[in-house]
């Protein structure tokens, strides 16, 4: 009985005949794309070491670290450091300046692009369009450092804003507008939509280059005008970008653009422009508690990641749009 098992072994199924197969093309495949996939490789490694390694260094969220000692050799605190910064009498005005900018960014910034894009491709004029986009594209790839510059000098008490009002005779007086608390959140919001307005829209404008032209040539057999294509053929045809970008724009309400608001600030209007990307920067790295401004680099961290699922529940159940 055993001399025949062995004389006579169990036949291979179909199935694993196709598994064999699958395999076989798939490690084909592989190897004909081995110069891709080693650039790909070369990305993933690079986001492991820079992105996923340092995530160790979040546990001294936890401990009592100096750089005299390692992380390992910290004593744990637990969450004192959380504590410490929902009882610092900083934190009211922080989060008030970090949500402010940010929810009127998102309420204003957002939009804006959007609006920005559906107008810019009802353009018919190609040398004009192609001016409109360069022109908005431009402050884009200058850095915060040099529009700060422009900004500053412009906002100043002999620049050029101060000078056109007073010859339209709209103040009296020039305006020190960065030494004003009161005007600091609008000239972040509004500095923020003119450097990045139409590189924003670049996105939606590919969205729409790819709507389909009968759509349009149907709307206009009946009777649809202009801005009635733009509200019924277009937006939904681009809406799960935008829910897309919602959701991401969401994530980032605790975001407040580090660079900007450094670059604008100063002791004068420091009441209106400290956000937790600066309350984080001046405990860190100025007064160095590195684990208490980790820990609220960590509560920032958190938020975010609520208010992405969060964002992404909610685009899913209106639209059936969602990343994941």
């Amino acid at each position: 009985m055993i001399l025949k098992t062995q004389l006579n072994p169990a036949p291979v199924s179909l199935t694993d005949r196709d598994t064999k197969a699958e395999r076989r093309k798939w490690f084909k495949r592989l190897y004909s794309q081995r110069h891709i996939q080693i650039m790909a490789l070369l990305g993933v490694a690079w986001m492991i070491i820079f992105n996923y390694v340092p995530m160790y260094g979040v546990i001294i969220a936890f401990k009592e670290f100096n750089i005299v000692k390692s992380i390992s050799e910290a004593p744990w605190v637990g969450f004192t450091h959380f504590k410490d910064f929902f009882q610092d009498e900083s934190f009211m005005d922080v989060m008030r300046n970090t949500l402010g900018i940010s929810l009127i960014k998102l309420a204003i910034g957002f939009p804006l692009p959007i609006i920005f894009a559906l107008f810019l491709n009802e353009v018919r004029s190609v040398g004009f369009k192609k001016a409109i986009q360069t022109i908005s594209y431009l402050p884009h790839f200058l850095s915060w450092v040099i529009l700060g510059g422009i900004l500053t000098t412009w906002l100043a008490d002999v620049g050029i804003i101060n000078n056109v009002l007073m010859a339209l005779h709209l103040i009296k007086e020039p305006i020190s507008y960065l030494a004003e608390p009161s005007y600091f959140w609008s000239i972040i919001i509004t500095s923020d939509i003119w450097k990045e307005l139409g590189w924003s829209a670049i996105i939606y404008l590919a969205a729409i280059a790819s709507v389909s032209p009968e759509l349009y040539e149907a709307a206009t057999i009946d009777g649809a005008g202009r801005f009635q294509k733009m509200w019924y053929v277009t937006l939904p045809s681009i809406k799960a970008t935008i829910s897309i970008l919602f959701i991401l724009a969401v994530s980032g309400v605790l975001n407040s653009n580090f660079d900007q608001i450094l670059v604008l600030r100063n002791s004068l209007n420091e009441s209106a422009s400290n956000v937790i990307d600066i309350y984080v920067f001046q405990t860190g790295m100025q007064q160095g508690r590195y684990s208490y401004a980790t820990a609220v680099g960590l509560f920032k961290s958190a938020i975010a990641l609520i208010l992405l699922l969060l964002a992404n529940r909610v685009t899913k159940k209106m639209n059936d749009t969602s990343l994941f």
